[in-house]
């Protein structure tokens, strides 16, 4: 039998971030029924056809259907299922902006719901996700203007998802996207220092290199960072900070092969880790 973290990373989400939250279905078999005239038009009607057009890929259908299902069964648990679906629709179809605000909607008037933990989940997935994007396109814009906000938005969803739900099903995944982050967030920190060491710009280089020292410590980026730092600073001629740079870089790293081999070149695009 195949088990979810057996799966490659890009079904395992799929997988995990059904459209549908069964933790709230569950608690609807018990609604009671509309007059038989009345049924197609009722909130669970509704919904059901909603979830076909969901499960078909019509998502632009299903948002419509949800939105009438939100309405109608105000204050019930099918319109908390029927937010959900509707941020899970809409980040489907591209509108993450639109997705977030509905997951901060629902986290905001519901801070007692089963699906709490899922919507914090998919609030750090489609942030997670605009990330993603962010780094496929990140040779055609200037390194120095980019905006990491998704990535940090994303971290603090799944942050918040583990804290108060350190046993959900969704934690598991949430951590390890978590550790991306902050790898991730270091190493585009370094790959800004290298860029800007190349094109002589050695104030700069050194600034963003000693940032990824100071707030990603611990992680593997920090020490090509020490030594684009002390490279810096020898160009500057700052040789006591140029000393201690390096210093820092022996003592944490003393096998480092940066002194002999110089920056590294990735033999791949460096935030492609899946």
């Amino acid at each position: 039998m195949i088990r979810l973290k057996d799966l490659h990373p890009g079904l395992r989400l799929r997988a995990m971030v059904a459209p549908l939250v069964l933790v709230l279905v569950a608690a609807l078999a018990g609604c009671s029924s509309t007059p038989k005239d009345d049924e197609r038009n009722s909130p669970e009607k509704l919904y059901a056809d909603a979830k076909e057009d969901l499960n078909s890929g019509a998502y632009d259908l299903a948002i419509k259907a949800l939105e009438k299902v939100e309405g109608r069964a105000s204050g019930t648990l099918l319109a908390q299922q029927a937010m959900l679906d509707i941020a899970y629709a809409k980040w489907r179809i591209n509108e993450r902006v639109e997705s977030i605000a509905v997951l901060d909607r629902f986290i905001k008037l519901h801070p007692s719901s089963p699906a709490l933990d899922y919507a914090l989940y998919l609030k750090g997935i489609v942030n997670f996700n605009d990330t993603m994007g962010f780094l496929s396109s990140i040779s055609r814009q200037d390194l120095s203007e980019r905006d990491q906000q998704a990535s940090r938005d994303a971290y603090q969803a799944f942050s918040q998802l583990a804290e108060q739900f350190p046993d959900s099903k969704y934690t598991f995944d949430a951590r390890q996207r978590m550790a991306y982050i902050v790898n991730a967030l270091a190493e585009y920190e370094v790959h800004v220092a290298r860029y800007y060491y190349r094109r002589s710009a050695y104030v700069a280089a050194a600034n963003r290199a000693q940032l990824a020292v100071r707030e990603y410590q611990g992680t593997p980026a920090v020490e090509e960072a020490l030594y684009i730092m002390a490279t810096s600073y020898d160009k500057l001629g700052l040789v006591a900070l140029r000393d201690d740079a390096e210093r820092v870089l022996k003592k944490n790293f003393p096998q480092t092969r940066y002194f002999q081999n110089g920056m590294r070149v990735p033999e791949r695009t460096w935030w492609q880790f899946w």
